[in-house]
Protein backbone atom coordinates (compact mmCIF):
# COMPACT_ATOMS: atom_id res chain seq x y z
CA UNK A 1 0.00 0.00 0.00
CA UNK A 2 1.17 3.66 -0.85
CA UNK A 3 2.58 5.13 2.55
CA UNK A 4 -0.20 8.12 1.45
CA UNK A 5 -2.99 5.55 2.69
CA UNK A 6 -1.19 3.90 5.67
CA UNK A 7 -2.52 5.17 8.86
CA UNK A 8 -0.70 7.75 10.91
CA UNK A 9 -0.66 8.09 14.40
CA UNK A 10 0.30 11.00 17.11
CA UNK A 11 -0.25 11.12 20.92
CA UNK A 12 -4.07 10.26 20.62
CA UNK A 13 -4.58 11.04 17.10
CA UNK A 14 -4.68 8.73 14.63
CA UNK A 15 -5.92 8.83 11.21
CA UNK A 16 -6.79 6.16 8.41
CA UNK A 17 -4.38 7.82 6.09
CA UNK A 18 -1.85 10.58 5.58
CA UNK A 19 -4.72 13.32 3.41
CA UNK A 20 -5.72 16.40 5.00
CA UNK A 21 -8.23 18.69 3.87
CA UNK A 22 -6.98 21.72 4.38
CA UNK A 23 -8.58 24.96 6.37
CA UNK A 24 -10.22 27.04 3.48
CA UNK A 25 -12.49 29.90 4.66
CA UNK A 26 -15.99 29.42 2.76
CA UNK A 27 -17.07 33.16 3.24
CA UNK A 28 -20.63 31.63 3.74
CA UNK A 29 -23.20 34.40 3.42
CA UNK A 30 -25.87 31.64 5.42
CA UNK A 31 -23.17 31.77 8.12
CA UNK A 32 -25.55 33.35 11.19
CA UNK A 33 -23.68 35.09 13.59
CA UNK A 34 -20.44 32.86 13.56
CA UNK A 35 -22.13 29.19 13.37
CA UNK A 36 -21.63 26.44 10.60
CA UNK A 37 -24.69 26.11 8.64
CA UNK A 38 -26.32 23.29 5.56
CA UNK A 39 -23.15 24.74 3.46
CA UNK A 40 -20.67 23.86 5.80
CA UNK A 41 -22.57 20.61 6.30
CA UNK A 42 -22.37 19.15 2.94
CA UNK A 43 -19.01 20.51 2.64
CA UNK A 44 -17.11 18.74 5.29
CA UNK A 45 -18.98 15.72 4.74
CA UNK A 46 -18.57 15.48 0.97
CA UNK A 47 -14.56 14.95 1.81
CA UNK A 48 -15.19 12.82 4.96
CA UNK A 49 -17.04 10.71 1.86
CA UNK A 50 -14.37 10.78 -0.24
CA UNK A 51 -12.10 9.67 1.84
CA UNK A 52 -9.59 12.28 3.17
CA UNK A 53 -8.19 10.89 6.73
CA UNK A 54 -8.77 14.29 8.41
CA UNK A 55 -10.72 17.18 8.04
CA UNK A 56 -9.46 20.80 8.78
CA UNK A 57 -12.42 23.08 9.19
CA UNK A 58 -11.89 25.99 7.98
CA UNK A 59 -10.12 29.56 9.99
CA UNK A 60 -12.85 29.79 12.85
CA UNK A 61 -12.27 32.89 15.03
CA UNK A 62 -12.20 33.50 18.68
CA UNK A 63 -14.02 36.56 18.90
CA UNK A 64 -16.19 38.63 16.41
CA UNK A 65 -13.85 41.49 15.30
CA UNK A 66 -11.65 38.82 14.61
CA UNK A 67 -13.41 37.54 11.49
CA UNK A 68 -12.17 38.51 8.08
CA UNK A 69 -15.58 39.20 7.08
CA UNK A 70 -18.86 38.60 9.03
CA UNK A 71 -19.65 35.36 7.22
CA UNK A 72 -16.72 33.53 8.22
CA UNK A 73 -17.43 30.97 11.31
CA UNK A 74 -16.84 31.95 14.71
CA UNK A 75 -16.16 29.79 18.25
CA UNK A 76 -16.64 32.74 20.56
CA UNK A 77 -19.98 31.85 22.40
CA UNK A 78 -21.54 28.25 23.74
CA UNK A 79 -24.10 28.73 21.17
CA UNK A 80 -22.13 28.15 18.56
CA UNK A 81 -21.34 24.74 20.00
CA UNK A 82 -23.93 22.78 18.64
CA UNK A 83 -23.33 23.79 14.94
CA UNK A 84 -20.25 22.07 14.93
CA UNK A 85 -20.76 19.26 16.74
CA UNK A 86 -23.52 18.51 14.64
CA UNK A 87 -20.84 18.44 11.00
CA UNK A 88 -17.91 16.99 13.41
CA UNK A 89 -20.47 13.74 14.66
CA UNK A 90 -21.53 13.60 11.17
CA UNK A 91 -17.52 13.39 10.04
CA UNK A 92 -17.00 10.64 12.07
CA UNK A 93 -19.44 8.38 10.95
CA UNK A 94 -17.23 7.76 7.94
CA UNK A 95 -14.06 7.13 9.75
CA UNK A 96 -12.56 10.57 9.19
CA UNK A 97 -11.31 13.33 12.47
CA UNK A 98 -11.70 16.76 12.53
CA UNK A 99 -10.08 19.76 13.31
CA UNK A 100 -11.13 23.36 13.95
CA UNK A 101 -8.06 25.99 12.90
CA UNK A 102 -8.21 28.81 15.73
CA UNK A 103 -7.47 32.47 14.45
CA UNK A 104 -8.01 35.93 13.86
CA UNK A 105 -8.04 38.25 11.04
CA UNK A 106 -6.34 41.38 12.98
CA UNK A 107 -5.27 43.80 10.52
CA UNK A 108 -7.19 42.11 7.62
CA UNK A 109 -11.10 42.79 8.75
CA UNK A 110 -12.41 43.34 5.59
CA UNK A 111 -15.95 44.34 6.72
CA UNK A 112 -16.78 47.95 7.86
CA UNK A 113 -18.36 46.56 10.41
CA UNK A 114 -15.74 44.44 12.26
CA UNK A 115 -12.72 46.44 14.06
CA UNK A 116 -9.44 45.83 12.33
CA UNK A 117 -6.92 45.14 15.29
CA UNK A 118 -3.35 44.44 15.48
CA UNK A 119 -0.44 44.78 17.14
CA UNK A 120 0.64 48.42 15.58
CA UNK A 121 -1.60 50.37 13.79
CA UNK A 122 -0.25 49.45 10.54
CA UNK A 123 -1.75 48.60 7.94
CA UNK A 124 -1.79 45.58 5.80
CA UNK A 125 -1.89 47.90 2.23
CA UNK A 126 -3.85 50.86 1.07
CA UNK A 127 -7.18 49.32 0.44
CA UNK A 128 -7.40 47.99 4.04
CA UNK A 129 -8.07 50.47 7.19
CA UNK A 130 -5.41 51.49 9.63
CA UNK A 131 -6.09 48.64 12.60
CA UNK A 132 -6.47 49.42 15.93
CA UNK A 133 -3.09 49.43 17.98
CA UNK A 134 -4.28 46.26 20.55
CA UNK A 135 -3.67 47.65 24.46
CA UNK A 136 -2.21 45.02 27.21
CA UNK A 137 -4.98 44.28 28.40
CA UNK A 138 -6.91 43.83 25.03
CA UNK A 139 -3.82 41.35 24.15
CA UNK A 140 -4.84 39.32 27.40
CA UNK A 141 -8.22 39.30 26.60
CA UNK A 142 -7.38 37.71 23.38
CA UNK A 143 -5.19 35.28 25.01
CA UNK A 144 -8.64 33.82 26.67
CA UNK A 145 -10.59 33.88 23.94
CA UNK A 146 -8.28 31.56 22.21
CA UNK A 147 -8.18 29.20 25.44
CA UNK A 148 -12.43 29.80 25.55
CA UNK A 149 -12.41 29.14 21.71
CA UNK A 150 -10.31 25.65 22.48
CA UNK A 151 -12.69 24.54 25.08
CA UNK A 152 -15.65 25.18 22.69
CA UNK A 153 -14.11 23.05 19.80
CA UNK A 154 -13.51 19.83 22.67
CA UNK A 155 -17.21 20.13 23.60
CA UNK A 156 -18.21 20.23 19.54
CA UNK A 157 -16.03 17.13 19.84
CA UNK A 158 -12.68 18.11 18.13
CA UNK A 159 -9.69 15.39 17.73
CA UNK A 160 -7.44 17.89 17.56
CA UNK A 161 -6.74 21.75 16.60
CA UNK A 162 -4.83 24.14 14.38
CA UNK A 163 -3.46 27.40 15.60
CA UNK A 164 -3.68 29.89 12.20
CA UNK A 165 -0.02 31.86 12.76
CA UNK A 166 0.15 32.16 9.18
CA UNK A 167 -1.21 34.28 5.46
CA UNK A 168 -1.00 37.63 7.49
CA UNK A 169 -3.48 37.07 10.78
CA UNK A 170 -2.94 37.80 13.78
CA UNK A 171 -0.57 35.39 15.13
CA UNK A 172 2.17 35.91 12.24
CA UNK A 173 1.37 39.76 12.85
CA UNK A 174 3.02 39.45 16.05
CA UNK A 175 5.84 37.61 14.93
CA UNK A 176 6.78 40.03 12.07
CA UNK A 177 8.27 43.75 11.88
CA UNK A 178 6.48 44.75 9.50
CA UNK A 179 3.26 44.55 11.57
CA UNK A 180 4.64 44.40 15.04
CA UNK A 181 6.66 47.55 15.91
CA UNK A 182 6.10 48.14 19.83
CA UNK A 183 8.17 48.66 22.56
CA UNK A 184 6.64 46.86 24.96
CA UNK A 185 6.87 43.09 26.34
CA UNK A 186 3.84 42.37 23.29
CA UNK A 187 6.91 43.81 20.79
CA UNK A 188 8.75 40.42 21.43
CA UNK A 189 8.17 38.46 18.15
CA UNK A 190 7.28 34.90 19.95
CA UNK A 191 5.49 36.22 22.98
CA UNK A 192 1.86 36.60 21.83
CA UNK A 193 2.05 33.20 19.74
CA UNK A 194 3.81 31.72 22.77
CA UNK A 195 1.55 32.50 25.53
CA UNK A 196 -1.86 31.46 23.04
CA UNK A 197 -0.06 28.13 22.87
CA UNK A 198 0.55 27.77 26.40
CA UNK A 199 -3.60 28.73 27.18
CA UNK A 200 -5.03 26.82 24.75
CA UNK A 201 -2.85 23.49 25.19
CA UNK A 202 -3.98 24.02 28.75
CA UNK A 203 -7.29 24.28 27.72
CA UNK A 204 -7.19 20.88 25.68
CA UNK A 205 -6.51 17.34 26.71
CA UNK A 206 -3.04 16.10 26.92
CA UNK A 207 -3.83 13.36 24.72
CA UNK A 208 -4.74 16.09 22.05
CA UNK A 209 -1.90 17.12 19.63
CA UNK A 210 -1.76 20.71 18.92
CA UNK A 211 -0.76 21.69 15.34
CA UNK A 212 0.16 25.36 14.29
CA UNK A 213 -0.01 27.15 10.58
CA UNK A 214 3.22 29.16 9.77
CA UNK A 215 4.37 31.05 6.61
CA UNK A 216 8.05 29.70 6.23
CA UNK A 217 8.85 33.28 4.76
CA UNK A 218 6.90 36.60 3.88
CA UNK A 219 8.84 37.77 0.45
CA UNK A 220 9.11 40.79 2.12
CA UNK A 221 12.72 42.31 2.75
CA UNK A 222 11.45 43.80 5.82
CA UNK A 223 10.01 40.97 7.17
CA UNK A 224 11.66 38.05 9.13
CA UNK A 225 13.37 34.96 7.15
CA UNK A 226 13.26 31.48 7.23
CA UNK A 227 16.12 31.07 9.55
CA UNK A 228 14.52 33.47 12.10
CA UNK A 229 10.82 31.55 11.57
CA UNK A 230 12.54 28.39 12.43
CA UNK A 231 14.07 29.60 15.32
CA UNK A 232 10.13 30.53 16.08
CA UNK A 233 9.32 27.44 15.84
CA UNK A 234 12.16 25.88 18.50
CA UNK A 235 9.91 28.27 20.58
CA UNK A 236 6.42 27.39 19.80
CA UNK A 237 7.22 23.49 19.91
CA UNK A 238 8.89 23.91 23.64
CA UNK A 239 5.57 25.98 24.49
CA UNK A 240 3.36 22.82 23.25
CA UNK A 241 2.88 22.88 19.18
CA UNK A 242 3.11 19.16 18.43
CA UNK A 243 2.81 19.79 14.52
CA UNK A 244 3.94 22.21 11.95
CA UNK A 245 1.56 22.87 8.58
CA UNK A 246 3.86 24.94 6.83
CA UNK A 247 2.66 27.82 4.37
CA UNK A 248 3.90 31.10 3.22
CA UNK A 249 3.39 34.33 2.76
CA UNK A 250 0.06 36.65 3.33
CA UNK A 251 1.67 39.43 5.75
CA UNK A 252 2.53 41.72 3.10
CA UNK A 253 0.95 42.35 -0.26
CA UNK A 254 3.52 40.26 -2.27
CA UNK A 255 2.66 37.07 -3.78
CA UNK A 256 5.48 34.19 -4.84
CA UNK A 257 6.85 33.94 -8.17
CA UNK A 258 6.46 31.70 -9.47
CA UNK A 259 4.42 29.11 -7.65
CA UNK A 260 4.91 25.40 -8.52
CA UNK A 261 3.55 21.91 -7.41
CA UNK A 262 5.60 21.49 -3.92
CA UNK A 263 7.11 25.06 -3.37
CA UNK A 264 6.21 24.82 0.02
CA UNK A 265 7.92 20.89 0.76
CA UNK A 266 11.44 22.24 1.36
CA UNK A 267 10.74 24.64 3.93
CA UNK A 268 8.65 21.85 5.55
CA UNK A 269 11.56 19.46 5.43
CA UNK A 270 13.26 22.07 7.27
CA UNK A 271 10.90 22.65 10.17
CA UNK A 272 10.79 18.70 10.47
CA UNK A 273 14.48 18.16 10.68
CA UNK A 274 15.65 21.07 12.45
CA UNK A 275 12.94 21.25 15.08
CA UNK A 276 12.46 17.79 15.02
CA UNK A 277 8.77 17.40 15.23
CA UNK A 278 6.04 16.62 12.12
CA UNK A 279 5.11 18.66 9.40
CA UNK A 280 1.89 18.86 7.29
CA UNK A 281 2.54 19.71 3.36
CA UNK A 282 0.77 22.01 1.37
CA UNK A 283 1.41 23.39 -2.27
CA UNK A 284 -0.66 22.27 -5.48
CA UNK A 285 0.18 18.78 -4.35
CA UNK A 286 -2.65 17.21 -5.75
CA UNK A 287 -0.71 15.15 -8.42
CA UNK A 288 -0.74 11.92 -6.50
CA UNK A 289 2.50 10.76 -7.40
CA UNK A 290 4.34 13.66 -6.10
CA UNK A 291 2.56 13.63 -2.94
CA UNK A 292 3.66 10.12 -2.74
CA UNK A 293 7.15 11.06 -3.27
CA UNK A 294 7.37 13.49 -0.27
CA UNK A 295 6.05 11.20 1.92
CA UNK A 296 8.61 8.61 0.23
CA UNK A 297 11.62 10.83 0.79
CA UNK A 298 10.44 12.06 4.33
CA UNK A 299 9.90 15.94 3.85
CA UNK A 300 6.57 15.90 5.59
CA UNK A 301 4.23 13.36 7.34
CA UNK A 302 0.75 14.61 6.14
CA UNK A 303 -0.10 15.79 2.77
CA UNK A 304 -2.56 19.01 3.00
CA UNK A 305 -4.85 19.67 -0.27
CA UNK A 306 -6.98 22.89 -0.75
CA UNK A 307 -8.28 23.77 -4.24
CA UNK A 308 -7.73 20.11 -5.32
CA UNK A 309 -10.14 19.05 -2.82
CA UNK A 310 -12.22 21.64 -3.91
CA UNK A 311 -12.34 20.66 -7.44
CA UNK A 312 -12.43 16.94 -6.74
CA UNK A 313 -14.20 15.51 -3.02
CA UNK A 314 -13.02 12.29 -3.37
CA UNK A 315 -9.54 13.07 -4.62
CA UNK A 316 -8.57 10.21 -2.49
CA UNK A 317 -10.20 7.26 -4.31
CA UNK A 318 -8.58 8.95 -7.56
CA UNK A 319 -4.69 8.83 -5.79
CA UNK A 320 -5.70 5.49 -4.45
CA UNK A 321 -5.93 4.32 -7.75
CA UNK A 322 -3.32 6.10 -9.58
CA UNK A 323 -0.99 4.82 -6.97
CA UNK A 324 -2.84 1.03 -6.72
CA UNK A 325 -3.76 1.89 -3.42
CA UNK A 326 -7.28 0.34 -1.63
CA UNK A 327 -9.84 3.23 -2.19
CA UNK A 328 -11.89 4.07 1.12
CA UNK A 329 -15.21 4.79 0.44
CA UNK A 330 -18.70 3.81 2.47
CA UNK A 331 -19.98 0.81 1.04
CA UNK A 332 -23.29 2.47 -0.68
CA UNK A 333 -20.56 3.36 -3.40
CA UNK A 334 -18.99 -0.24 -3.98
CA UNK A 335 -20.61 -0.19 -6.87
CA UNK A 336 -18.35 2.36 -8.52
CA UNK A 337 -15.51 0.90 -8.36
CA UNK A 338 -13.23 -2.62 -8.99
CA UNK A 339 -13.18 -5.20 -6.13
CA UNK A 340 -9.71 -5.22 -6.07
CA UNK A 341 -9.28 -1.46 -5.42
CA UNK A 342 -12.09 -2.28 -2.35
CA UNK A 343 -9.50 -5.08 -1.59
CA UNK A 344 -12.59 -7.24 -1.79
CA UNK A 345 -11.86 -10.90 -2.79
CA UNK A 346 -12.57 -11.62 -6.80
CA UNK A 347 -14.68 -14.72 -6.58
Amino acid sequence: MALLFQPWKLKGLEIKNRIMMSPMCQYSVWAEDGAPNDWHFVHYISRAVGGVGLVMMEMTDVVPDGRITVNDLGIWSDRQIDAFRRIIDQVHQYDAKVGIQLAHAGRKAESESLRPEAPSAIRFSPRYRVPHALTGDEIKGLIDAFAAGARRACEAGVDTLELHGAHGYLLQQFMSPLSNQRDDEWGEYTKFPTEVIRAVRSAIPGSMPLAMRVSAVEYDPKGYTFEQLVEMAKVFHQAGVDLFDVSSGGNAPIVPDPIYPGYHVPYGATIRREVGVPVIAVGILEDPHLAESVLQQGQADIIALARGLLRDPYWPNTAAMALDGTVQVPKQYYRAFKKSFLGLRQD
